[in-house]
């Protein structure tokens, strides 16, 4: 584990984090970044957006793989892709980083908090805000609003882009051999990216 001097400041001092992860790749540095912290995270696996069912699962598994790794707790929300499109209606032709992710964001984010509030975890994040794809006003509004719902919640606001996590992130990819997606998982992003004839990695 390569040695980072980025000191992270947890709110109320917790050493305890639910980690809201989408992907090894996005969860990888952070991960890392928080146990040299001396911060356990638990890692939260709630993304009923990923489609196809196998794409879901590969990401689950690598997310499982880099956990187990390095001896810490995740989750497995239970996958429910049909829920999640009937959140979505409506907003299937929204572009990224429009409506139709912070509904997204909003979904994932509530389960995530729901569950620190029921397993006593008083801070959460979300691996999401390492994403330059996204965006951090959103990803923060749907974190502030998941915590909102519980007294004893607390949303980490934290920019997961900064610090140089991007750049270890690239080496843990190349260290740990990961599966890098090309699209952010859902099929109205990954009908975008084919739209536009790229094969080009998009490092969500």
């Amino acid at each position: 584990m390569k040695d980072r001097k980025d000191i992270l400041e947890v709110p109320g001092g917790e050493r305890k984090v639910l980690l809201h992860t989408c992907c090894a790749p996005c969860s990888s540095a952070i991960i890392e970044c928080m146990l040299q912290n001396g911060i356990t995270p638990l890692v939260y696996y709630c993304n009923p957006n990923i489609w196809p069912e196998e794409e879901y699962l590969i990401r689950k598994n690598e997310c499982t793989r880099y956990a187990n790794s390095l001896g810490l707790e995740i989750v497995d929300e239970d996958y429910d892709h049909n829920s999640w499109l009937e959140h979505m209606k409506g907003l299937e032709n929204e572009p990224e980083r429009g409506s139709r992710c912070l509904e997204c964001f909003r979904l994932r984010l509530a389960s995530a908090a729901r569950y620190a509030h029921e397993h006593g975890y008083k801070v959460i994040t979300t691996t999401l805000a390492s994403s330059r794809w996204k965006s951090l006003d959103q990803i923060n509004r749907a974190g502030e609003e998941a915590a909102a719902l519980y007294d004893d919640v607390v949303w980490w606001d934290r920019n997961w882009r900064k610090g140089g996590l991007q750049e270890r992130r690239g080496e843990l990819i190349r260290e740990y051999g990961f599966y890098n997606q090309q699209y952010c998982g859902c099929e109205f992003s990954f009908s975008a990216l084919h739209l536009t004839h790229s094969n080009t990695p998009q490092d969500i």
